[in-house]
């Protein structure tokens, strides 16, 4: 259990178009890079995105 002390994560956002339109994806990532979760939102909502990576 030595390792999981310094699991860090962060949440990435990046804008992508949809059938023409633009969304916002928000992404979990960890410390190596690795997407934990993914989220897409037509706006630009930081609180709701981290509440959908909470309730996982």
């Amino acid at each position: 259990m030595r390792g999981f002390r310094h699991w860090r994560w962060h949440l990435d956002e990046l804008y992508v178009k949809i059938n023409g339109e633009t969304h916002c994806l928000w992404r979990a990532v960890d410390h190596e890079g690795e997407i934990l979760e993914s989220y897409v939102t037509k706006t630009r909502d930081k609180k709701a995105a981290l509440a959908s990576s909470r309730r996982r």
